[in-house]
């Protein structure tokens, strides 16, 4: 047989040209493809960091259910009140982190920064027994909207509308706080586990219930009322995008739809654009809506009943733009 090759030959030949590929990769960060932010920040809030926040918040809410399994009536207050302490604090350094991606913020000093972030976070913490009512509400929706639900228990720990609604309530909390960021990362980490995508921005009355769930959409300006049940692939989008004169698109503007209270929206119905669904109004399975329709109204495919009247079902009358 041959002999091997030296020492030196085989170092060459399984080496993996790596000075070049790291020479590529900075051509590509620092010129040709450059995705760092414009202040070059580098200090960026931290996944990990969050999924440990919201489990903290979840065990601070329903400590029977998602904190420590040997709580008693004499302990819980005790474990409620130390797991907010870690919890906030590791939330106020995280939004710090995030505040750095807001303008109005760039002048800040690092000390005024985290004071700032101390701030939010504790008045964030004021708000915790709220959102843990409208997540009640939320939860007796869905006991009452779903002849299969067992009891409260099974709803907290299995359904996918509940664990995205937790998400969503303390991600909207922080979004009117002024922390985007942050309250997006918190929704996108439910939308992977759940398939549901919640945009922060919306504003979702008590009672909502979304049974099943999966590949339902709602968007940043959706306003929800009451009592609304939607079912799985739901969408409540934008009809059309418009742009400023440079091309980009205007950020911001109300582009989505209104559902007002005791609405029900079914499987795989689309409602696109700033429509209202007007209360007590039932939108049929995978209906195409991008008009509004009155209160009452029972929308299917190829027809509007009720509040509508006759029509071209996915149309309402051109004179009704709700309230």
């Amino acid at each position: 047989m041959p002999n091997r090759p030296s020492g030196e030959s085989q170092a060459t030949s399984h080496e993996w040209g790596l000075d070049q590929i790291v020479a590529d990769l900075r051509a590509s960060r620092e010129q040709l493809h450059r995705t760092r932010h414009p202040l070059g920040i580098r200090e960026l809030p931290s996944r990990e960091a969050i999924v440990k926040i919201v489990n903290g918040l979840r065990a601070a809410l329903f400590p029977t259910h998602y904190g420590a399994p040997d709580l008693t009536a004499e302990s819980v207050d005790y474990y409620v009140g130390n797991t907010l302490e870690s919890t906030l604090r590791l939330l106020a350094e995280q939004i710090r982190r995030a505040l750095r991606f807001a303008p109005e913020n760039h002048p800040l000093s690092d000390t005024e920064l985290g004071t700032h972030a101390f701030d939010l976070a504790r008045e964030f913490g004021t708000q915790l027994a709220g959102i843990r009512a409208l997540l009640v509400s939320d939860i007796h929706a869905a006991f009452v909207g779903d002849p299969a639900a067992q009891h409260i228990t099974e709803i907290l720990l299995c359904y996918p509308g509940v664990w995205a609604m937790t998400h969503h309530r303390l991600a909207h909390a922080l979004h009117n706080l002024g922390v985007p960021l942050l309250a997006r990362f918190i929704n996108e980490i439910a939308h992977s586990a759940t398939g549901i995508d919640i945009h922060p921005g919306a504003t979702i009355g008590p009672s909502f219930f979304i049974d099943h769930g999966t590949g339902v959409v709602i968007g940043e300006t959706a306003v929800i009322g009451e009592h609304v049940r939607v079912y799985q692939a739901v969408t409540l989008g934008a009809k059309s995008f418009p742009a400023a004169n440079d091309g980009a698109l205007v950020k911001g503007n109300a582009r989505h739809p209104i559902v007002e209270d005791d609405v029900v929206i079914y499987a795989g119905a689309t409602i696109l654009g700033r429509v209202t669904i007007g209360r007590r109004s039932v939108i049929g399975g995978n209906v195409w809506l991008t008009h509004s329709v009155p209160p009452g109204s029972s929308v299917s495919q190829g027809k509007v009943r009720e509040g509508a009247g006759e029509g071209e079902g996915i149309n309402a009358p051109d004179d009704y733009r709700g309230a």
